[in-house]
């Protein structure tokens, strides 16, 4: 590739699955001749791939885009392209209000950039959120790491929480054939990939719109049947997925989880509140009782599970008492790690009608008040792992200290150790813990024996 290659930039706001539709993309640009640029200054096209989730998510993107929107009334050939959920939400109005785009794409069309962009590249501005079947990904994405890769296994969600704007802009469940999940994950082993995750907005709904049932009536392809046809991929040492939703995990999944080796013994489970009246105004679908009766059920199957999930606090017409319910199972369950965030009214959504928001300052002093207990309990949680041996699995350097290696246990937490990147890279090492932290550990490598290239 020569010098005066177009380079691209892409920034990535919110979940995992942005992260990967944003790996696909760079895929696309890199096979149209394109070169990454680090700095978003530099490059000749520039790509937003949004969140919408959270309204700070939202006004940081507006800020990036303003500054790109300037520089190109200096630099007319400069392509500026918004994707993701806020360009599947705003649609046209995202034109009217950045007139300098050159495309606005919704997370549906990911694997369709560079059809896109073909049409931009011909004089057009295209606004691209049309709800559609999704494409089947045939790019290879430019992966962040060479060691994890995400792979997306049901994209969009069918459900219809009172506060997420996850359905309306990430459309219906489409769940991809069990044997295009397969191609990719045995190319991800030929590459040299030791760990995978699946990726779904709700994972566990995998394969219901999928045709074919058993004579039984059990669909059979479900996310339980789905960890077994791919867990002998020679290569893949460790499987993960997430996100999953409490209404459909099943003990045949945690079952499974526990018979197959290579399946982490992790769960990424959100609650989002402690209280049946919430839940209910959430339109979750379960109660915390039956929360309470998974994470029981998994820990009966694999007692030292680590368990994480996420909680929102101040949902409109939350009392005092209601939160106190939200502590109260957050104390008992002792999470490894919970993501916790204030409500968000967002566009669109049922909850952002109601006349009964909490105020900020409420709001505030709540997340304050659960992120205490969170920090409380992760510290707790990692006194398990004093003195243990872990195996890790190397990924990178740690960027304090170079002289440490970092990587992650099985139950997912960061671990440091002394030892040399180039040696060590995608490689799994037994570690004896010497040091714990509320969030990540530090130890040992045990003799050099132990660690093991992995075929």
């Amino acid at each position: 590739m020569t010098s005066s290659a177009r380079r691209y930039h892409i920034t990535t706001f919110g979940c995992q699955m942005n992260k990967a539709d944003s790996e696909r993309m760079a895929g696309i640009l890199e096979d149209l001749g394109f070169e990454w640029s680090e700095a978003a200054e530099e490059a000749d096209l520039v790509l937003y791939n949004t969140c919408t989730i959270r309204d700070n998510a939202e006004q940081k993107v507006y800020s990036y885009l303003g500054r790109q929107a300037k520089r190109k009334q200096e630099q007319p050939n400069l392509t500026l392209i918004v994707a993701g959920c806020v360009a599947q939400q705003e649609g046209e109005q995202l034109l009217r209000r950045v007139p300098e785009l050159d495309l606005v794409m919704g997370s549906q069309y990911a694997n369709c950039l560079g059809d896109l962009l073909e049409q931009v590249f011909n004089g057009a501005q295209v606004v691209a959120t049309e709800p559609i079947q999704i494409v089947e990904d045939i790019t290879k994405p430019r992966r962040g790491s060479t060691v994890t890769g995400w792979v997306n296994v049901i994209y969009g969600c069918n459900e219809r929480c009172t506060y997420c704007v996850v359905p309306g802009v990430r459309g219906v469940e489409q769940s991809r054939t069990p044997a295009a999940i397969r191609a990719e994950i045995v190319s991800l082993a030929e590459q040299g990939f030791k760990e995978i995750t699946l990726l779904g907005q709700n994972i566990d709904a995998y394969g219901r719109d999928l045709p074919g049932a058993t004579p039984e009536g059990r669909h059979q392809h479900t996310l339980t049947d789905l960890l077994y046809f791919i867990h002998d991929v020679p290569g893949i040492e460790r499987i993960r997925f997430a996100t999953s939703h409490p209404r459909y995990f099943t003990e045949r999944l945690i079952r499974a989880c526990a018979e197959l080796p290579k399946v982490c013994e992790h769960f990424h489970i959100p609650f989002q509140s402690g209280d049946n009246e919430i839940l209910k105004a959430m339109a979750r679908g379960y109660t915390q009782e039956k929360y309470r009766r998974i994470i029981h059920t998994i820990r009966s199957y694999m007692p030292d599970a680590a368990i994480s999930a996420d909680a929102i606090v101040g949902f409109p017409g939350e009392t005092e008492a209601q939160f106190a319910n939200t502590l109260q199972l957050v104390e008992e369950i002792g999470f490894d790690l919970l993501n916790t965030a204030a409500y968000s009214p967002r566009p669109g959504t049922p909850a952002a009608r109601w006349d009964n928001q909490i105020s900020e300052a409420v709001k505030s002093d709540r997340l304050q008040r659960l992120n205490h207990l969170v920090s409380q309990s992760a510290a707790a949680r990692s006194q398990r792992y004093l003195g243990r041996t872990e195996e890790v699995l190397v990924e990178d350097q740690n960027s304090k200290d170079p002289s440490q290696v970092m990587g992650r246990t099985r139950g997912n937490r960061l671990t440091f150790f002394p030892g040399d990147l180039a040696q060590l890279k995608g490689k799994l090492v037994t570690v004896k813990i010497t040091q714990v932290r509320p969030f990540s550990l530090t130890g040992e490598p045990m003799v050099a024996a132990t660690t093991h290239q992995l075929n």
